[in-house]
Formats: structure tokens, sequence, C-alpha cells
């Protein structure tokens, strides 16, 4: 009988290959006292060298192969070997407790990780994924344990771990590694957004992998389904060779249309779009046949690294997207920080609950010089395509005019100075707080667009932190009470001659998009892979008919009505 393991889909695509246990290595460390404490931190300092080397190549090759945003990963672990906070406690028990190096490394970072484990919020728990990744490898130093490394592998092979640290994923070469299977994770690890980006199939979180799967049996990571099956019997390979070439097949017939209109089947244009982070991810957006770039995630320009990022450097940035998208729609959200995404040179306060803490839009008006820095960037580089820019966060009609009131401040300066700028930019919203779509009526008077970022929309209407897994459940995109405010949106921009968007993960939904082309969303914007399966989709649905649909869709319950619904009328 053919054993197989259940997960999360995390990286489309279909391997087989012989199972290859990354393992972690023994890093057993025993608490002993030392006399020479001067000699201890010098060991603690050559391990803590070595390491930044290493992570810096790491870093160097991720930026190179990958991309900047990738890349920052490994930015935010120099920074943990560099932080006085993490490095001085362990300092402080080898002096004064007279404890050896291991040791007082190994009890300062568990009690980081512990706290930040116990946080409901996604960014600290990432951060105790950062800090053992980090000091595994320092602690491998100090024990003189050799670490295994991904880069060696040469043969085809499945990657088995419990988890795969963000330096493990960037070494494995998609030539040889067919896939991955870990027992821990999601799909918003970094692991898996670093599987998508290298294109290897993945499935994470599947429950005792590492008891089931030995080194060389055969496995298949079916990536599309989230399914490992364990020494497959040669039906079940045939079977799944048959699935992996129909989709490859499918990914052919996407490809036809990369330069291709997003238009329905019964004539009506709508714009799909691209989420991006960084200017290279731009070669994504074109490559997928992406029409615009409906989110630029600016934050990313502001992460890895030890200090602002210079108006120079930001207008660089913006020009670099503007210029490479050549006149298409681009849509630039000013610095979102805070929340589950932090700034280390930025000391804020600990806030009770940062979600609905100081954030966004929020921390940028609070602080606007910063935000002064960005608008000017942003309005030197208009000039070089068709930029829109974007305020996120925004819960009241004073807050959209206060920051528009510094864009335009900004404009007349840089007009004053004679620095030209584009006159045709225009000026929108992103609506993740209910009371912005209550609103929308008031807000469409006075915006240019609306983008929904239904991420934040959904938690905030639900009253449930989509990353605490006590409460999953309520992270409902379908829930009648989330559409009915994305209808208020549509509806409002539509009274007023303005257009919608929406670039949060529903917009990629294969049974969202029927829903919102009948509510009549304007543009979908997703992640640039997802671009052309959308295409596809749109291309056989009628958005007449989904329209005909609205009333009843919304007059369902609960959730899963809604999607049994929409499977019933689009099979």
């Amino acid at each position: 009988m053919i054993t197989s393991l259940s997960g999360i889909a995390a990286s489309n695509g279909i391997a087989f290959a012989k199972a290859f246990r990354l393992e972690n290595p023994k890093l057993d460390v025993e608490k002993t006292t030392v006399e020479d404490t001067e000699k201890e931190i010098s060991r603690l300092d050559a391990a803590l060298a070595k390491s930044v080397a290493e992570l810096e190549v790491i870093q160097q090759r991720t930026r190179e192969q990958i991309s900047d945003k990738e890349a920052a990963i490994f930015g935010a672990h120099l920074l943990v070997l560099s932080d006085p906070e993490l490095i001085g406690p362990v300092k402080e028990k080898i002096t004064n407790d007279k404890q050896n190096a291991e040791s007082a490394l190994k009890e300062t970072a568990d009690g980081f990780v512990a706290m930040f484990e116990a946080m409901d919020n996604e960014y600290m728990k990432e951060r105790a994924a950062d800090i053992r990744d980090v000091t595994k490898r320092v602690l491998a130093h100090l024990l003189g344990v050799s670490i295994q490394n991904p880069s060696m592998i040469s043969e085809e092979v499945i990657i088995i771990a419990e988890d795969l640290t963000p330096s493990d994923t960037v070494q494995l070469n998609p030539q040889f590694v067919q896939g991955f299977v870990t027992e821990i994770g999601g799909r918003t690890s970094h692991s898996a957004i670093l599987a998508r980006t290298l294109e290897i199939p993945a499935v994470v979180g599947a429950k005792s992998l590492m008891a089931t799967i030995q080194n060389g049996v055969s496995v298949i990571v079916d990536g599309l389904d989230g399914q490992v099956l364990i020494d497959p019997d040669e039906a079940t390979i045939a079977e799944y060779q048959t699935k992996k070439a129909q989709y490859e097949e499918q990914k052919a017939e996407w490809a036809k249309l990369k330069n291709e209109a997003t238009v329905t089947a019964d004539g009506q244009a709508v714009e799909i779009g691209a989420n991006i982070g960084t200017p290279k991810d731009t070669t994504g957006v074109l490559e997928n046949g992406g029409e615009a770039i409906g989110l630029y995630r600016t934050e990313f320009l502001y992460m890895g690294r030890d200090e602002f990022p210079t108006e120079e450097q930001q207008y660089e940035a913006y020009a670099a997207v503007l210029k490479a998208m050549e006149g298409k729609p681009t849509v630039v959200r000013t610095l979102d920080i805070g929340g589950d995404k932090e700034l280390s040179y930025l000391d804020l306060p600990k806030e009770l609950n940062p979600f609905l803490g100081l954030r966004a839009i929020r921390l940028c008006l609070e602080m606007p010089d910063m935000f002064r820095t960005q608008l000017r960037a942003l309005l030197r580089a208009s000039v070089h395509g068709n930029l829109k820019i974007m305020f996120p966060m925004i819960a009241t009609l004073e807050e959209f005019r206060e920051a528009k009131a510094l864009l335009l401040e900004e404009k007349a300066k840089l007009l004053e100075e004679g620095i030209e700028v584009s006159d045709s930019i225009e000026v929108g919203i992103m609506v993740e707080i209910p009371s912005t779509a209550v609103m929308a009526d008031a807000f469409a008077k006075e915006v240019d667009f609306f983008s929904i970022g239904t991420n934040d929309l959904i938690q905030y209407t639900m009253a449930a932190d989509r990353m605490n897994e006590q409460v999953s459940y309520l992270y409902q995109p379908f829930n009648p009470a989330i559409l009915r405010l994305v209808k208020m949106v549509i509806d409002a921009s539509h009274r007023e001659g303005k257009w919608t968007g929406m670039c949060g993960e529903m917009a990629g939904d294969e049974i969202a998009i029927p829903i919102l082309l009948g509510l009549g969303l304007d543009e979908f914007s997703m992640s640039a892979s997802s671009i052309l399966k959308a295409r596809a989709q749109i291309s056989k649905l009628s958005k007449a008919e989904m329209a005909s649909h609205t009333e009843r869709i919304l007059a369902l319950g609960t959730s899963d009505e809604v999607e049994a619904y929409v499977k019933s009328i689009v099979s």
C-alpha cells in the first residue's frame, strides 16, 4: 500500500525523485565554566565573523540569482548577528557568569525564540525563525560541526526536512532539487515564497514527515494539491506523469495569452496587474503578460538596511520600475510599515496590538519628514511612466486629505525648483478598513481610484487575526459580509466615474474571480505567476452572466454556501 501525506500546497508543480533528508546537525551544548573569559569572547567573535562572511556570500548570491527582495531576508540575518540586544546578553553571561560561549548563546537565543513564538504576530514568528537559523550557524562554528550544504547536491532529489531556513532554500539548485517537502511551515513562510520564486514544486506542513520518509526512497511531490506519495508503484507514477504532463500543457496554453488583452467571453475588458516588491520583479510581470503593476510595495526599499533610503535611492528605484513598464499603469503604495513589518533602525514603542496601532499612513503622517522624502522621490520619478500613488491604511477622509496635501506641497516645491513632474498622476487609497468601505461614497468624490486590500479588510471585518491559527476559520474571503463591502466600494467608485482594483490574495483566487467579475471589479492584481492562469479563466467567463448571479450570491448566509454556489455556476 502506498503511503501518502497531506500538507499545504506551497508552490505549484509535480516532481518525481528520490528523497534526500536535509537534517539539522546535532548541536549538543554542554554548559561549562570557563576561567579565561576574554578567550571565550574571542571564540564567540570568531564564530560570529565566520557566520557574517557566509551570510554575505549567500546574500550576494541571492541578489544576483533571485532578487533584492529575497536578499533582504539575509540583510535581516546579518542585523541579528550585530544586534546588541542578542549579542550583549551572551557576552554578559560569559563575562559575569563565566559561562562557555555555546551555552551562553543558546540560552539567550532560546529565550528570544520562545518570546517571539508566543506572539500572535507573523512578523515576530518569522523573527524567531531568523534567530534559530542564525544561531544554528554560529553554534556550528563554535562546536566545530559541519552543516549540510544544499548547494552541493549534484543529483535529482526531493528535499525532505523538518523545516527549510531561508539560507537553505536559496542554495537549492533547481537543476537537481526537483521539489521539497517540510514538516512545518505555511504558504507565507520564507521557504514557500522562495520556492515559488525558484519555481520548485513544494508542499509544507506535512505532519510526521521526518518519521515517515527515509533517505533514497522514491517520492512524488504534488504541489498542486498538497500531496506527498512515498514509494509509489508504477501505476501511481504513470498517473502522476500524466497529471504533470497535463499541467505543463496547461502552462503552455496559458503562455499563449502573454501578449493578449484580458477580455471576458462577452467582450468586456478588465485589467490584470501584478504585485511587486522590488524593481527586479518587473521582469516577471512582463514575462507573464502583466498589463499593469497593481501594487508596488515600497517597504522593501526600507528593509534589510540600517538607515532610511535616501531620496535619490528611492527615485532610482521608482524610475527603474516606471521605465521598465513603458507606460503601463504602475500603482505605487507609499510606505506601509507596522503590523507585521518592522524596521530595525526605526525605534517605535512596542504596541499591544500593532495591527491596530501606529502603522502605514498613520506612521507617515506622524513622521512627515520621512514621508515627504518618499513623496519627492515619487514625484520626480513620475515623468518616466504612468504613475499612480496609493496611500495605505486610510481610515478617515481627514487622513487622505492630509496625505494629499503633503503630496501637493512637495509637487509645488519641485516645480519651483525647476524639476519636472507629471501632470497626470492619479492619487488613490487602499481600502483595508471597514469604515473606509462604508464611507466609500464620500471617498469616491475625492480619490482617483480605490484598491481593495482584502488581507487586512477580512481580518478587520471579522475581528480575527489572520495569522492566529486558533481563529483562522474566520479568515473567509467569500463571506457575504466581505463581498457586500467590496460591492459598496466598486459601486461608489463607478458612480463617480472612478475605478476600483484589488491587490489582496483574493484577486487571483479562482473562486473569487467570477464573483469579482460580476461585482464589476476593474483591475485584478496578483502574483506575476498567477496572471496567465487568471487571464485564461476570465476569457471563459461572461461578465454579464456573472453579474446576473450577484444578487443571489450576496443573499447567501455563509462563506461555504457562496463557494458551493460559485462552483455550481462555473463548473
